[in-house]
């Protein structure tokens, strides 16, 4: 008896419906992703074995090996009620582009007398500014006048706020990214600051280094994991 040959079907599939949907998704991310702005220093950290994430809605101090010190809030629309802030009380004179410059940049490291020169260079200039500027006045003192930085930190605590657990405004936490060569008086200066204004609870911002197995921490891990 002879076989009984099936026809043979076509196994093209119409891919055209599927390569829309990928370019579409592709231009939503183009146009959407937001890059973060480069950072004014260059740090290096030191490690630790902390695995804390600081939730959004902080203000950050950064340190560089030579004791500059920078300062930022990493929320847009915190910047830009703290600049007009600080605009306001400072008479500053900003004009729109520069509290722009300010809201999209990466924090300074300026007094105030030069920052309005410095947010109105553009972001190429401003980074080969960042190279020589001194940082912003700090000392162990609350003036304002002498201590810049306090100042900053004030004005800071009226607009920066995160959210708790339960999704309530809480006041924003503060971290501190030193560099790993940075000198203890230069680091003291930024603490004493910080305690002048009753500031007592803040973060060092690390890399996270591997935990050394056979510890007490690495063994709180393992059992944590277990349950």
């Amino acid at each position: 008896m002879p076989k009984i040959k099936l026809p043979r079907k076509s196994t093209h599939i119409d891919m055209t419906a599927m390569c829309d949907v990928a370019f579409l998704l592709l231009t939503f991310f183009m146009l959407a992703t937001k890059f973060k702005p480069e950072e004014p220093v260059q740090i290096t950290q030191p490690a630790s074995t902390s695995t804390k994430i600081i939730p959004e809605g902080f203000m950050l101090i950064t340190l560089d090996k030579n004791g500059r010190v920078f300062f930022d809030v990493d929320k847009k629309d915190q910047k830009q009620e703290l600049i007009e802030k600080i605009n306001a009380d400072k008479n500053l004179g900003l004009t729109d582009p520069e509290v722009k410059s300010f809201v999209n940049g990466a924090g300074v490291g300026v007094p105030f007398s030069q920052l309005k020169q410095y947010l109105a260079l553009s972001p190429a200039q401003q980074a080969q500014f960042d190279k020589t500027a001194k940082g912003i006045p700090t000392d162990t003192t609350a003036s304002y006048e002498t201590n810049e930085l306090a100042y900053w930190l004030a004005s800071a605590r009226f607009f920066v706020k995160s959210k708790d657990k339960d999704g309530n405004d809480v006041q924003g936490r503060i971290a501190i990214k030193a560099d790993g060569a940075a000198k203890y008086p230069e680091i003291n200066k930024v603490i004493g600051t910080l305690g002048h204004l009753g500031i007592f609870k803040f973060s060092f911002s690390t890399n996270l280094k591997g935990i050394p197995p056979g510890t007490a921490l690495a063994e709180s891990n393992s059992k944590n994991k277990a349950e």
